[in-house]
């Protein structure tokens, strides 16, 4: 039963192709066409508007060397909605529920703002590792300390993300198994369990985006410590 469970993280192929490429094709959709018109359709504009307000809310506490970052991280925050987003759809895949995938965006990422503040401001980068006022005989360990929370962080990222979105499709996976199992047998009760399903699916359409905008969010405060 346990394997029929995970089995669900498991990429879908349909005449030796992945689905998961042919869902990815439908984010092209996204992309509004080039006119002569400042403005194309309402649905442009909503997404104008949305990614104005994302970068002026992410970076109003970011200095200017840090702007330089604003298409990486809305680039970024696009990707994994999408990606978190797709998983939701039957017979699909969600790559962000792979540790792999999730640490190869997050070390890379984590260990460029660190090197940028080692570049940039290696005084105050290293400031960092000891918090000021410390005592003498505490330098060593708050510095051991500080070190492991430091090389800690990208694991967290990439942690945070794949747990959250594996809990939600796993409940998934076996509140829609209780209610096909509990259709012939007890109908009310599948009823119930339909509506819970439904509402956990809104749930997880709502985790899929502020699970993206946590794992920007946290690269932002990242970025902020070291330009």
């Amino acid at each position: 039963m346990n394997l029929s469970l995970f089995d669900q993280f498991m990429s879908p192929t349909l005449l030796g192709m992945p689905l998961i490429i042919l869902s990815m094709m439908f984010t092209w959709f996204l992309f509004p066409n080039q006119t002569n018109q400042w403005l194309v359709n309402r649905f442009s504009s909503l997404q104008l508007w949305l990614l104005c307000n994302f970068t002026k809310q992410l970076f109003s506490p970011i200095n200017f060397n840090g702007h330089k970052w604003s298409l990486l991280l809305a680039s970024l925050m696009l990707f994994l909605i999408s990606m978190n987003l797709l998983g939701l759809l039957p017979y699909t895949f969600t790559p962000t529920t792979q540790l792999s995938l999730n640490l190869g965006l997050a070390i890379p990422l984590w260990l460029a703002t660190v090197l940028m503040g080692l570049r940039n401001q290696p005084t105050t980068a290293l400031g960092h590792l000891l918090p000021e006022g410390t005592p003498t005989l505490l330098i060593p360990i708050l510095v051991l300390i500080e070190t492991i929370s430091l090389f800690i962080r990208p694991l967290a990222l990439g942690v945070r993300l794949t747990a959250n979105l594996t809990a939600g499709h796993l409940l998934i996976q076996l509140i829609s198994t209780a209610t096909f199992m509990l259709l012939p047998l007890m109908p009310m009760i599948s009823t119930l369990t339909m509506m819970i399903l439904f509402l956990l699916t809104l749930l997880e359409m709502a985790v899929a985006m502020i699970q993206a905008y946590v794992f920007v969010l946290l690269l932002s405060l990242y970025l902020q410590e070291n330009v």
